[in-house]
């Protein structure tokens, strides 16, 4: 198992970004911000639903620019406290990717912006953990992108 795993089926991610926790928490929430930076390298993403409230759902797609090939996915929030919290499910639209995934991202802030953590439980056994982690390393590089950036008003 690799070590960021703490269990098996689940990463977790460590990070500090020059971004305030609003921000961030916000990129975490905006259709168009998701859309730039969760799809890792090789994949464009297009928010398909999302709801942004507790109870409310979301649904999403990766589209693989070599192949084309499409996987779509969504869930509910189970939980969001601005600013701090987001818990949500993940569960894909393929058969062969099975059961529910639960995510949390915790936001906290720090002297130089935002210590954020990311655990993903109940990744499928078809899914290498070390392959979802490195996905999750990419797509935290792309958020840090937009969301240090200090672009005045």
């Amino acid at each position: 198992m690799p070590a960021n795993s703490s269990a098996p089926g689940t990463v977790t991610l460590h990070r500090v970004l020059r971004a305030p926790p609003e921000r961030l928490y916000r990129a975490f929430l905006d259709p168009d911000a998701m859309a730039k930076w969760l799809p890792p390298h090789g994949f464009t993403g297009r928010v398909l639903e999302l709801d942004a409230r507790v109870g409310g759902r979301y649904r999403m797609q990766f589209c693989n620019l070599a192949t084309g090939q499409v996987h779509a996915f969504g869930g509910e929030y189970l939980e969001l406290v601005p600013h701090e919290r987001i818990v949500h499910t993940d569960r894909f639209d393929n058969a062969h990717l099975p059961g529910e995934m639960r995510t949390t991202v915790t936001f906290k802030p720090v002297s130089v912006g935002t210590e954020l953590k990311v655990v993903q439980e109940g990744i499928p056994a078809m899914i290498p953990a070390e392959a979802c982690y490195l996905g999750w390393q990419e797509s935290l590089l792309l958020l840090a992108q937009p969301a240090e950036a200090a672009i005045p008003d």
